[in-house]
Order: structure tokens, then C-alpha cells, then sequence
């Protein structure tokens, strides 16, 4: 069995790192919206709750797609 090249290993370690960011904006954000209901807060700040999960979803997708374009890159680039 062969040992893993650096750039495979580095690229694991940041998909890794997306799995763990989706996991925990998803659950932060479903307990957000939970207490927001639960305590009555107002829209306005259970809305920036809602922005801050979009943000960490858009930069999972950006670090995704750019671990796939760098999968895809020939040999020796």
C-alpha cells in the first residue's frame, strides 16, 4: 500500500473541514430558529441567523468546488 500523496492528504483534511461546517451550521441554525420561536425574539435577529447560515453554506460551496477543480487538474499541475 502506497502513502498518500501531500496534496490528496491536504485535500481531505479541507473536505473534512466542509462536512464539519455544514454539520454544525445546520445544527446551530435549526436550534437558532428552535429558541428564536421558543423565546419570542424578534424576525430582524433570527433573520441574521438565517444570513449566517447562508454564508457558511456559500463558502462550503466555493471550498467544495474548489477541492473538485483541483482533483480534476491533470497530472504534474
Amino acid at each position: 500500500m502506497t502513502k498518500p500523496k501531500p496534496e490528496d492528504m491536504r485535500l481531505a483534511k479541507e473536505a473534512r473541514l466542509v462536512a464539519v461546517v455544514i454539520t454544525a451550521t445546520m445544527i446551530l441554525w435549526l436550534g437558532a430558529q428552535w429558541l428564536g420561536g421558543k423565546a419570542g425574539w424578534e424576525t430582524r435577529f433570527v433573520f441574521l441567523f438565517d444570513l449566517a447560515a447562508l454564508a457558511a453554506f456559500i463558502w462550503a460551496m466555493v471550498v467544495t468546488w474548489r477541492i473538485w477543480r483541483r482533483q480534476k487538474r491533470p497530472e504534474g499541475n
